[in-house]
């Protein structure tokens, strides 16, 4: 599985442990994860929650991703931001039971995590059990068992649901405000992993053309 970190400016200063984190956990079980940045608070490109909301969007739709981690100084708005995306399904995790719960119950393919409120003491110790619980054994199982048929059916039904209620990712890249998509895929190492590992045709050609213009209109 290919898992995305995406951290916003507020939380910045803490990528590089949460990134190790992640990657203790998720590498042994052998997954692969792209670190998006923001790497400091003094980066060049600066993410807002709003941001990762959208370059998860262009991730996991663009299937250059499988699986996104996020969060900003609660998680609530990262989390939000993500929800406004078309096929992007983003928990609230705050601990190993939310990880636990959100992967067995709603098997989303987004996490948004608090890294300012409650971020104090042993919080590494904290993600490397929410990572683990949530990248370990299978995902969508149910919890309990015995409601795993309607849990699934009912994410069948939300699925559906967002798919009439949300335009497509290519639509919606067309019609954002095209100086916040930019400012979302202006990352260091995004058009290295974006490029390599993006499968949507139509999201990478729309990508493309906008990192093109930006080229030319820098160089005028």
């Amino acid at each position: 599985m290919k898992i995305a970190l995406i951290t916003e400016n507020s939380q910045a200063a803490k990528n590089q442990t949460i990134h190790a984190a992640l990657t203790a956990v998720a590498e042994p079980m052998g997954h692969q994860v792209f670190n998006y940045g923001m790497y400091t608070a003094e980066d060049k490109a600066s993410l807002t929650y709003v941001m990762n909301g959208l370059l998860a969007g262009i991730l996991l739709n663009s299937k250059a991703a499988d699986f996104v981690v996020t969060g900003c100084g609660t998680g609530m708005g990262a989390m939000l931001a993500c929800n406004s995306m078309p096929g992007v399904f983003c928990g609230l995790v705050i601990d190993p039971t939310d990880a636990f719960l959100f992967g067995q119950i709603n098997d989303g393919n987004a996490i948004s995590m608090p890294y300012a409120k409650g971020f104090g003491w042993a919080a590494e110790l904290n993600l490397q059990d929410v990572y683990r619980k949530l990248f370990e054994g299978e995902r969508g199982l149910g919890y309990p068992k015995e409601r795993a048929e309607i849990m699934a059916k009912n994410r069948g039904i939300l699925k559906g649901l967002k798919e009439v209620t949300c335009n497509d990712m290519l639509t919606v890249l067309k019609n954002v405000d095209q100086d916040l998509l930019k400012a979302a895929i202006a990352g260091e190492k995004f058009q290295e992993y974006f490029f390599a590992n993006a499968q949507d045709e139509g999201i990478r050609d729309y990508i493309k053309g906008l990192l093109a213009d930006s080229r030319v209109l820098e160089n005028a």
